[in-house]
């Protein structure tokens, strides 16, 4: 048993899938100081339009409630717009993460639209309402860029009654700190994007930073990265491991590859005792499954815990 088993006295099962998750690609318009997979325009990996098709018919099979695309920045896949396409066809509730500066990129300018007309939803991250602390994270001008491409998302239906949704992603950016409560920071983001800058918006995630990655690679230059795990197992809350994304989704990799979660994808820890590649994907092997775990799962149950959802309770 790892540190984190102990701590649950078990393995961690899943359950039946209920969202497919699948990363179209590391490549990325930005060079984010807490990227877990560590996207950069450098990265070359995407998915190709073949296994796009073949999730295609893995979600046929699978139903599930939810297929759920992300990055990198997923709107730099030239294939994406036919994926999304050909799910919706199938009539597959699809949402997808943004960073929203990739809709200024030139090849992304008609993203708006077109999502919006595929009723796509969005989740996009905006790790602060305060420009200073955004582009500490993710480079000059990207507040403004953000703000820009919210606007039009609104223009063209976003955050209407009866338009399609835009949730958006809080990151703390200011170092080695649990998020504050999810409920009370929406006020004040809806209060301060609203009352500067006029856009509007659904629900506000807050997501605890995984000590991975970027994140971690920041958190061992300031010295803080024994401080900030100790602080995580410490925060521990038994009440948030029900509600844990790995126990009902799996995450399909840029190449084929199964994963449990976003994270064990950026640490290269593929699903174990059941096949892992989609080549040979059966949904029954999914349920039920031994979920490979690690301390980096310290981050999901601290405090109020975290997913891609948002907070747990």
């Amino acid at each position: 048993m790892n540190a984190f088993e102990r701590k649950l006295d078990t393995t961690l099962q899943a359950d039946n899938i209920e969202i497919l998750q699948v990363n179209v690609g590391l490549k990325c318009n930005q060079t984010c100081t807490h990227c877990h997979l560590k996207c950069s325009p450098a990265r070359e990996e995407l998915m190709t339009e073949a296994t796009m098709a073949k999730i295609t018919t893995i979600a046929q099979a699978v139903k599930p409630l939810l297929v759920d695309i992300t990055g990198g920045a997923p709107e730099l896949n030239p294939n994406l717009k036919g994926f999304i396409s050909a799910l919706r066809r199938a009539g597959h509730p699809v949402q997808m993460r943004t960073n929203f500066t990739a809709m200024t990129e030139d090849c992304c300018r008609d993203m708006p639209e077109f999502l919006a007309a595929q009723g796509v939803n969005l989740v996009g991250s905006l790790p602060c309402y305060l420009s200073e602390n955004v582009c500490k994270m993710r480079g000059a001008g990207v507040f403004e860029k953000s703000i820009e491409v919210l606007t039009r998302l609104n223009k063209v239906g976003y955050a209407s009654p009866g338009g399609p949704t835009v949730d958006l992603v809080f990151n703390h950016p200011l170092g080695p700190y649990l998020p504050p409560c999810q409920q009370a920071l929406e006020k004040d983001y809806k209060r301060e994007l609203g009352g500067r800058y006029g856009v509007s918006f659904n629900r506000l995630l807050t997501i605890t930073n995984t000590p991975i990655g970027r994140y971690m690679e920041d958190l061992r230059a300031q010295g803080m990265d024994t401080q900030y795990m100790g602080l995580l197992v410490e925060s521990f809350n038994i009440d948030t491991v029900p509600g844990l994304m790995c126990r009902r989704q799996i995450n399909i990799g840029w190449d084929g590859t199964i994963y449990d979660c976003d994270f064990n994808q950026a640490l290269n820890l593929p699903v174990t005792g059941v096949p892992t590649h989609i080549d040979q994907f059966e949904a029954e092997d999914m349920t039920m499954r031994d979920i490979v775990t690690g301390s980096h799962c310290f981050a999901c149950t601290a405090g109020a815990g975290s997913s891609c959802g948002g907070a747990l309770s």
